[in-house]
């Protein structure tokens, strides 16, 4: 008997086949990206993404630009009949069109509870059904003559109820509020505008379209307040193209009293949050040390970030180094992505108000014709009133008399030789509504009505007076809506530059070198208060020398190398641990040693090397410097012979330099020429016999002698002098010792 087959596996199988991917992608992709692109991410030219204008068109039909408040879980339902994206997505949407939220610099709805704030990750709004709504005094200028065809309509998603493409604001509010939203395959960044200056630079537009907008806009402005850093030449090209950046500052108090800094305005792009966590780390690792407490103190009264610091702290340099290391100094991007009839485009400031301004055009041109429609309406239906006014006894007469219902609108057509919709409107006035004295006071209309027709008419035709109408709009939003700038300008040339040195924390340090390649770097403030170094069974200490957390520090190897690091970059340690090993620390080569450690935060100075055979090298201590902070350099020194001493110098000294314990020399380093390379031999210092070396180098005060200068050198290269017996015993020479290589 045959096995029988899977049914199910043969119906996957006959359900895979092989795709295009970009048929594929035109298909299923394409379609969902334009979707986001065109109905969810980026905003028109009103100002608003879709699901902003269905939630404010929402109130607007719930009366709620003049009624009272309503709970918020009301205004959420409501807007469900447009917007089918879920309650929670609905509710955010309007949380950020509050007053409480403190997102909009122009904001739309007048809210009542906990909304929570805009510079705040952790400050949660309450729910809906604990909030109330209602739209602001300002939404007026989002409505005004709506109602008159002054834009589109459209059916909602399920076709019971007709919504507007665009919303016909009196004002650009398109630059009037920050709109950020991320598409597929684009994002639209736009800042906000201080809406005062707004209205201004659009009358001053439309009146000359080739100005200069920084003259009238100075720069963007945000809810949330703190400096911006004015760069002309920047906002220019923003203001031209619709892309680039600026700097935005945090705004601080010092409190002298209780030493401690206030920070009370944020960038609009930033939280407390981030700026707390952000300090936290920075003082934790070291990288600042004036600072001894952190504290969010936002209440009621607004936003405020809290920093004790220490008695002697420089607060200004302080926050100039916060500025540089946390998000209380944060830049804007900008990227005015918008929907033009449909389509995305990057514009500029001026390339927005000319769409904005042919958008209101279009729009006041439309409530002028739709006025236009009603009046000649009205006077049509006066025009045939005023023939009935020679004989309303007939007209009474007429429709008396006329035996059908259906024949009196026929018989005075006839009667008075007016239409159909002239009697229909005759027809229907009220019986105590048929006399002279209203009759009258309605034909008296018929000459206010043709004026009212021929001034719209000619307003119609005239594009500067439309433009007039706009500007007239515009003085009115700036006049009764109208604040000051919450964001301080700060010219850039007033900025405090701060350098790299500036943001390393300076305080003194003190740095260990043991024999077996141990390294320790301790703050002075910790080695005063710090008992014995911990060490290594049998290491010891070979090197240590005090400077600050500024300096680079280059470690010279008995390899030839020179490995170089910055001091801030090693981790503070205290005298109880045994310190950073130097072979994984600078990635030393294998049986590399460390002999002698030096400290620089200029590269001024001198290296001077002697060597066995009597030369000496002397090199700049800049030759050392790289632009590009190389760790490691090769051909430190010279490798022709061996190294008995080396030793960074400010200044030219005096060095004695013995040959096998029987003679020495006095040498002064003002003898010996700058080497052209690191690596050079050296000049010769000392004259040797065969089989003969230099043996120790040491300062004079480590030799003692009644007459030091009786081995001083007069020229180079010297053949030294014998050591004097009485030296040889003060200075325990009798029994040969060697002193070894420092």
């Amino acid at each position: 008997m045959a096995k029988k087959k899977n049914t199910t596996t043969e119906a996957k199988e006959n359900h895979i086949h092989e795709q295009v991917i970009t048929q594929t992608l035109e298909i299923n992709y394409m379609p969902y990206a334009m979707s986001v692109i065109v109905s969810r991410a980026i905003p028109e030219i009103d100002g608003f993404k879709p699901s902003h204008r269905k939630l404010l068109y929402t109130m607007y039909l719930m009366n709620l630009l003049k009624g009272d408040r309503t709970k918020s879980s009301n205004v959420v339902g409501q807007t469900m009949k447009l917007n089918p994206h879920g309650d929670g997505a609905i509710y955010e949407t309007l949380v950020r069109l509050t007053e409480g939220n403190g997102a909009l610099l122009v904001p739309f709805v007048d809210s009542k509870g906990n909304f929570g704030k805009q510079y705040s990750k952790d400050m949660a709004y309450a729910a809906p059904r604990y909030t109330e709504v209602k739209l602001g005094t300002i939404c007026n200028e989002l409505f005004g003559n709506i109602e008159k065809n002054t834009v589109d309509f459209v059916d909602n998603y399920d076709g019971t109820m007709k919504e507007p493409t665009l919303l016909p604001t009196t004002f650009p509010n398109i630059l009037a509020n920050p709109n950020l939203g991320i598409a597929v395959g684009m994002a639209s960044s736009i800042c906000s505008f201080n809406l005062t200056e707004l209205c201004e630079a659009t009358i001053q537009y439309i009146k000359d379209d080739s100005i200069n907008l920084c003259d009238h806009l100075p720069a963007p402005d945000f809810s949330t307040g703190g400096q911006l850093i004015y760069n002309r030449k920047d906002l220019e090209r923003i203001y031209k193209t619709g892309r680039g950046s600026f700097k935005l500052r945090a705004k601080y108090r010092f409190d002298k009293k209780n030493s401690c800094i206030e920070v009370y305005e944020i960038p609009y792009t930033t939280n407390i949050e981030s700026i707390i966590d952000k300090i936290l780390v920075l003082v934790k690792s070291g990288k600042i040390r004036d600072i001894t407490d952190v504290r969010d103190e936002t209440d009621l009264n607004g936003l405020k970030i809290t920093l004790d610091i220490k008695r002697n702290t420089d607060p200004e340099l302080l926050m100039h180094k916060l500025f540089s290391l946390t998000p209380l100094l944060d830049s804007f991007s900008c990227n005015f992505n918008v929907l033009i009839h449909g389509k995305p485009m990057t514009l500029g400031v001026g390339d927005i108000l000319k769409h904005w301004v042919d958008f209101r055009v279009d729009s006041i041109h439309r409530q002028l014709a739709y006025d236009v429609h009603k009046k000649e309406e009205k006077f049509h239906l006066l025009q045939g009133l005023s023939k009935i006014l020679m004989d309303i006894d007939k007209a009474i007469s007429i429709i008396r008399n006329t035996e059908q219902e259906s024949m009196v609108v026929p018989n005075l057509m006839s009667g008075f030789e007016i239409d159909q919709i002239q009697s229909e409107y005759i027809a229907e006035i009220k019986l105590r509504n048929i006399n002279k004295e209203y009759i009258l006071k309605r034909i008296e209309e018929l000459k206010t009505l043709e004026e009212e027709i021929k001034e719209l008419k000619d307003t119609l035709k005239s594009n500067t007076k439309i433009r007039n109408i706009i500007c007239k709009q515009l003085k009115y939003v700036q006049k009764k809506f109208g604040k000051p700038r919450k964001t301080e300008i700060v010219q850039e040339e007033e900025v405090v530059t701060i350098t790299k040195d500036d943001l390393i924390e300076d305080y003194g340090v003190r740095l260990f070198l043991t024999e077996e390649n141990y390294f320790k770097k301790i703050p002075l403030s910790s080695l005063r208060s710090s008992g014995e170094q911990k060490l290594k069974d049998e290491d010891r200490i070979v090197d240590e020398l005090e400077t600050t957390n500024r300096t680079d520090i280059l470690f010279f190897s008995d390899q030839y190398n020179v490995y170089k690091m910055k001091a801030h970059d090693i981790p503070d340690t205290k005298a109880s641990i045994l310190g950073d090993y130097l072979p994984n620390l600078l990635g030393m080569e294998v049986d590399e040693k460390i002999l002698y450690m030096t400290a620089t935060a200029d590269y001024s100075g001198f290296m001077v090397f002697f060597f066995e055979n009597g030369k000496v090298s002397k090199v700049q201590l800049s030759a050392y410097a790289t632009k590009m902070n190389r760790r490691k350099l090769v051909n430190a020194y010279s490798s022709r012979s061996k190294l008995v001493y080396m030793e960074k110098l400010d200044s030219e000294t005096d060095f004695v330099l013995m040959r096998n314990n029987d003679k020495a020399t006095l040498l002064n380093t003002e003898m010996i020429p700058i080497n052209a390379s690191r690596s050079a031999a050296g000049v010769q210092v000392y004259t040797l016999k065969k089989n003969s070396t230099v043996s120790t180098v040491f300062k004079p005060e480590d030799f003692s002698s009644e007459n030091i200068e009786y081995y001083r050198a007069k020229k180079i290269p010297s053949t030294g002098h014998f050591i004097q017996e009485k030296d040889k015993v003060a200075n325990g020479l009798q029994e040969q010792m060697g002193l070894g290589v420092e």
